[in-house]
C-alpha cells in the first residue's frame, strides 16, 4: 500500500461530514430568520450559537465514556441518526406551529441536537488516521476535510439565505432535514481496518479496565484526555498553542469584519462580503495548496504549521494598519493559505502525538476546551473593540498569533521527530 493511499471509508466519512456541515449552516439560517420573526429579538437570535457553544462544551466532556462504550463509527452514526431523527420533529413542529411555536421547546430541541453534535467533530478527526496508511495520506485527508469544510462556510452561507429566501424557513428546514438523513444514512459506509478493531478489542481487555471499580472506571476515562493533554509535552504545547490562537480567531466573525469594513475602510456592506468571500477563498485554496505540498512537506508539519502562524499574523498586521479596500480585499485573499497552512498541519501534529486509541479521549478534552475559548474569545474582543476600537482589535488578534508562534518556538525541543508515542513506525 502506498503512503498517500485513501481508503474508501474516508470518503465516506468525508461527505457525510460535508453534508452534515451543510445542513448546519441552512438549519441555523432558517432558525434564526424564524426566531427573527417571531420574536424580533437580536438578543434572543443571538442566544442560538451561544447555546450550541454550550451544549457542545457539555457534549465534549462526557464524550470519551461514549467513546468507551462504542466504535467510533458507531457513535459517529448514533449521533448523526439522533441529530436527523430530532430534526424531523423540530421541522415538522415548526411547520405546523409556525408563528405560535414555543421558543422553549425549540431552544430545547436545538440544546439537544447540538449535545448530539458534541461528538461528530472529535469522533471524525480521531477516525482519520484509521483511515488513511501513513504520513501523506494523513496530511492530505486532513487537507480534504479543510477544502471542504471552508467550501461550506464559503457558499453555504450565501446559498443557504437564497434557500430560505426561495423556500420559506419552514420548507427550509425540512430540506435540511432530508439533508441530515442523507449523512447518517453515509455512515454506514465508514469501516474501521481489521487491525484497527483487534487494538481496540485488545485495549478493552486490559486488566485494569477490568478490576477498577466502576465509578472510579467512569472518573478514569473522563479524565483521560485532560491528563494526557497536562503529562505529554508536545500536546500540551499544541493545546496550549490552539487556545492562545482562538482567542483572537474570533475577530473574523461577521460583525467585527462588518465594524472594521465601515470604520477603517469607510466601506459599505457590500465590501464587507466581498472581503468575507475573499478569505474564505483563501483558506480554500490554502487546502489545497496544503493538498498539493503534502510530498514536499512531507513529516516536516510543525515548521509548516510555524510557517502558517507567521505569515498569518504580519498579513493580519498590515490588514489591521490598511486603508484601502482593494488592498484589504488582496490581504484577506493571501491570508488564507497561511491559517490553513497552520491549521492543517497542527491537526495533523495532534493526531500523531497520542496512540490511536487514546485518541478520541484527547479530542473531546480539546474541543470542549475551544469551544469554551471561542466563548470567551467573544465576549473579550467585544469589550475590547468598545474600549479600543476595531483597529487595535486585529492588532491585538495579531499579537495573540505571535504569541502562539513564540510558544511553538520555545516548545520546539518536544518534536524531535515528530513521531507520535505508541504509534506504529513507518
Amino acid at each position: 500500500m502506498k503512503s498517500s493511499t485513501i481508503t474508501r471509508p474516508f470518503y465516506f466519512l468525508w461527505t457525510t461530514q460535508t453534508a452534515a456541515n451543510a445542513a448546519d449552516v441552512l438549519y441555523i439560517m432558517a432558525l434564526t430568520v424564524l426566531v427573527l420573526n417571531q420574536t424580533e429579538s437580536l438578543v434572543s437570535a443571538a442566544f442560538t450559537p451561544l447555546m450550541r457553544s454550550g451544549a457542545q462544551i457539555l457534549s465534549g466532556l462526557i464524550a470519551p465514556l461514549m467513546v468507551n462504550r462504542f466504535k467510533l463509527p458507531a457513535l459517529l452514526f448514533l449521533s448523526q441518526t439522533g441529530q436527523f431523527l430530532l430534526f424531523v420533529c423540530l421541522a415538522v413542529y415548526l411547520q405546523l406551529n409556525e408563528n405560535d411555536s414555543s421558543l422553549v421547546l425549540v431552544f430545547a430541541l436545538i440544546f439537544i441536537m447540538s449535545f448530539l453534535d458534541g461528538w461528530t467533530v472529535p469522533t471524525r478527526n480521531a477516525l482519520v488516521p484509521r483511515l488513511v496508511a501513513h504520513e501523506q495520506g494523513l496530511l492530505k485527508a486532513n487537507s480534504l476535510i479543510s477544502v471542504s469544510d471552508q467550501v461550506v462556510q464559503f457558499a453555504g452561507w450565501g446559498m443557504s439565505g437564497v434557500i430560505v429566501a426561495w423556500l420559506g424557513a419552514g420548507n427550509a428546514l425540512l430540506l435540511t432535514a432530508v439533508i441530515y438523513g442523507i449523512a447518517a444514512a453515509l455512515t454506514l459506509g465508514i469501516k474501521e481496518p481489521a487491525e484497527v478493531a483487534s487494538v481496540h478489542r485488545q485495549t478493552e481487555a486490559l486488566p485494569e479496565k477490568n478490576t477498577t471499580a466502576p465509578l472510579s472506571s467512569k472518573w478514569h476515562t473522563l479524565t483521560e484526555g485532560w491528563i494526557m493533554i497536562w503529562r505529554i509535552p508536545r500536546l500540551r504545547l499544541l493545546t496550549l498553542m490552539e487556545l492562545i490562537d482562538m482567542l483572537g480567531g474570533s475577530v473574523w466573525v461577521g460583525a467585527f469584519t462588518l465594524a472594521f469594513v465601515q470604520t477603517a475602510l469607510g466601506q459599505s456592506e457590500k465590501w464587507w462580503g466581498f472581503i468575507n468571500a475573499a478569505y474564505f477563498a483563501g483558506t480554500v485554496s490554502g487546502g489545497l495548496l496544503v493538498l498539493a505540498l503534502a510530498r514536499s512537506i512531507g513529516s516536516r508539519y510543525l515548521a509548516a504549521m510555524l510557517i502558517g502562524m507567521a505569515g498569518y499574523s504580519i498579513l493580519t498586521v498590515f490588514y489591521s494598519l490598511n486603508t484601502q479596500p482593494v488592498i484589504a480585499l488582496i490581504l484577506a485573499l493571501l491570508m488564507g493559505p497561511f491559517a490553513e497552512l497552520s491549521i492543517v498541519n497542527r491537526r495533523t501534529l495532534i493526531q500523531r502525538s497520542v496512540a490511536q486509541e487514546r485518541l478520541p479521549n484527547v479530542l473531546s478534552a480539546q474541543a470542549s476546551l475551544l469551544h469554551l475559548t471561542f466563548c470567551i474569545s467573544l465576549l473579550l474582543m467585544a469589550l475590547l473593540a468598545e474600549l479600543f476600537g476595531i483597529v487595535n482589535l486585529y492588532l491585538f488578534a495579531s499579537g495573540l498569533t505571535l504569541l502562539a508562534l513564540g510558544v511553538g518556538l520555545i516548545g520546539y525541543r518536544s518534536f524531535p521527530n515528530e513521531t507520535a508515542p505508541g504509534a506504529a513506525s513507518d
